[in-house]
This record gives C-alpha cells, sequence and structure tokens, in this order.
C-alpha cells in the first residue's frame, strides 16, 4: 500500500511541472509584434491579429470592440477597428495589407477579454495577408522597444 501512495504522490508531484512545461511552450510562439503595439501571429498566409499586453495595460478597461466585417480589406499602417475603453478610444492598426477571415464574436459580449487574455482568447480578427512581416518584431526586440519608449517619456 505505501507503494502506491508513493506513485500516486509522484504522479501529483508531476502534474505542476508538466503544466508549467505547456505553458512556456504557449508562451515562445510565432508572435510578432508591430511598434504600435499590436501582434500578429502568422501561418502561412493567414494570420491572427490583436493587442500586446502593454497596450491593454495602457487603455484600460474595454468596454466595446468596433471590429470590421469580414471582407474588408486594409493596407497596411491603416486603422483596422477601434476599442473604446473607460479611459480612451484606442486605434488598431493593420501590420500588413490584409483581408478580414474572421472576427472575434466573444468581444461582442465580453470585450474585456482584450485585458484578461489580449494575446489568447482576446484576438481581434483573423486575416488573409499579403506582404512581408519582416519588419515586426519577435519578443525580444519588442521588449527593448518598450523599453525605448519609457525613457523618451
Amino acid at each position: 500500500m505505501a507503494m502506491f501512495a508513493r506513485t500516486a504522490l509522484r504522479a501529483t508531484r508531476a502534474a505542476p511541472i508538466t503544466r508549467q512545461w505547456n505553458a512556456a511552450f504557449r508562451a515562445f510562439s510565432s508572435l510578432k509584434y508591430a511598434p504600435t503595439h499590436e501582434w500578429f501571429k502568422s501561418e502561412g498566409g493567414t494570420g491572427t491579429l490583436g493587442i500586446s499586453d502593454f497596450a491593454q495595460g495602457q487603455l484600460g478597461e474595454v468596454v466595446y470592440c468596433e471590429l470590421p466585417e469580414v471582407g474588408s480589406k486594409f493596407t497596411a499602417k491603416s486603422t483596422l477597428c477601434t476599442l473604446e475603453s473607460v479611459k480612451a478610444v484606442g486605434e488598431v492598426y493593420a501590420p500588413v495589407d490584409c483581408e478580414i477571415t474572421a472576427v472575434n464574436e466573444k468581444l461582442n459580449d465580453e470585450p474585456a477579454l482584450v485585458n484578461s487574455s489580449p494575446e489568447e482568447d482576446g484576438w481581434l480578427v483573423k486575416v488573409s495577408y499579403t506582404g512581408d512581416t519582416g519588419a515586426l518584431m519577435d519578443k525580444a526586440a519588442y521588449e527593448k522597444h518598450l523599453e525605448s519608449e519609457k525613457t523618451e517619456e
């Protein structure tokens, strides 16, 4: 019986390590960032777009998301949608030339998902895109960008 108890104990101890590893693996992703604080996850000729954790923090509690219609086309650096918060209205810019293929319908009922899960459940739109994403920053470069913005203030 003591052997069974040790095995069960080991299993319960291993579970948190596995969860931590999975969380770390998810954190290491193909997200790229624009200097205007949007993130973009490229998957071939399609991508998902949202705002960074830094951006949601600056914006404050999001109370309304004005998302574009599916089929809408945008050129790089044009305003793609707006997010209204209790403090301000923020514009979200297209990181590349794109066409909207889906919008996050959950945001109609739960706009605060942009705050609580900005880089996962709070995504804004899915797009098909053309153009180069090479000008977008990886996480390390984006964090340096944030530091340089803080020193400019």
